[in-house]
């Protein structure tokens, strides 16, 4: 049986108790759950209404209890299982980034698969996870990166398996190990004034308030006015309209003096704290600022300043002056929302370099 997919509609449409109706080629099929095992079968028919029929008789013979020897069991496509797990996902109400992340991932495994000519879920075992790690290696993706979607995919797998779409997990036994966390950039407290003091005049607000609040760019674009309270002088990040934080956790974080600046100085003309500038599409000037081009802007000063980084290096060189500055660890966590000790523990190399500093400090001769 030829399983390639092209031109196929992968959406099934519920008919009956268990039986699902989908095209393939301009024919409908029946597809069911039945005792466990995933069948599906041809109903020889191209119009829909009629596909419908066929199948509630169908469905209607086998929960009567009876053997329809018609009706075959067919391995389950790597397409059928993704959409499903993308279901199951949106009804978990998991985050969308996390589901966009999902489906990217899988997407993109689904259409190496197809380069191999593999189509069934159970033809992703060992030998196609390997495959696929040096197909992501040569790409140019990080070892960090091809973990993280190695463990998609097996997620997917082990979602299949308790839905009972296949017997097997065919990546049992498999085992991987973490890549080490590599240590993160920071910018020490002069090269941050650079950065500040030497960017475009319209995002400087933006990066000073970054680099005072060890915010994530995405926080700072949804920031609003109501999350905003100078009286009790607090920032609460939390999830709003179809956004939410990254750990889904709700925090506050006190404002300095110098972020307290900051909001002060910006207009009240939009809901958003930090809106772009005017344009064509938006001539109030009130949407949210845009990543790419505060991205675009910071690149320009750095590459004058000849150094390297990127908006999150922002938050990093918080982090790493709090470290220094002595906080507490629960502290520094509650204000940017890490969640353990362990992703805390990469920017310890901070604080090394920190104390090689002030020991040449120290043995500097006197002038």
């Amino acid at each position: 049986m030829n399983t390639k997919i092209k031109n196929v509609n992968t959406n099934n449409e519920r008919v009956g108790e268990v039986a699902s109706i989908f095209n393939r080629n301009g024919v409908w099929y029946i597809n069911m759950q039945i005792r466990g095992k995933q069948m599906r079968k041809s109903l020889k028919t191209s119009n829909k209404k009629e596909a419908r029929a066929r199948a509630l008789a169908l469905e209607r013979e086998l929960l009567k209890g009876d053997t329809v020897k018609t009706v075959e069991s067919e391995p389950v496509l790597i397409t059928d299982a993704i959409e499903a797990l993308i279901q199951s996902c949106k009804t978990e109400e998991l985050r969308p980034k996390t589901i966009s992340k999902y489906r990217q991932v899988l997407k993109d495994v689904a259409e190496f698969a197809e380069s191999r000519n593999l189509y069934k879920l159970e033809q992703l075992d060992v030998r196609f996870v390997d495959a696929y790690r040096q197909h992501r290696k040569q790409k140019g993706a990080k070892p960090k990166t091809i973990y993280t979607e190695v463990g998609v995919i097996r997620r997917l797998l082990l979602f299949a398996k308790t839905r009972r779409m296949i017997d097997e997990d065919p990546l049992e036994g498999l085992r991987l190990t973490e890549p080490k966390t590599e240590p993160q950039p920071f910018w020490n407290l002069d090269q941050l004034d650079m950065v500040i003091k030497s960017s475009s005049k319209v995002h400087r607000p933006v990066f000073t308030f970054l680099a005072e609040t060890g915010l994530r760019i995405g926080e700072l674009r949804w920031l609003t006015w109501d999350d905003v309270d100078l009286k009790q002088g607090l920032i609460h990040i939390r999830p709003k309209d179809n956004w939410t934080t990254k750990t889904g956790n709700v925090r506050s974080i006190p404002i300095s003096d110098r972020a307290c600046e900051v909001l002060q100085a910006q207009p009240r003309h939009s809901r958003w704290v930090f809106t772009a500038r005017a344009s064509p599409k938006y001539p109030q000037g009130d949407h949210q600022v845009s990543e790419r081009r505060l991205l675009e802007s910071l690149k320009r000063t750095l590459k004058k300043l000849k150094l390297k980084g990127h908006l999150h290096t922002f938050r990093h060189s918080f982090i790493s002056r709090a470290i220094v500055q002595g906080i507490p660890e629960a502290i520094i966590r509650s204000w940017v929302g890490h969640v353990d000790h362990k992703t805390l523990q990469h920017y310890t190399h901070i604080a090394d370099q920190e104390s090689q500093a002030a020991m040449q400090r120290l043995n500097r001769p006197d002038a």
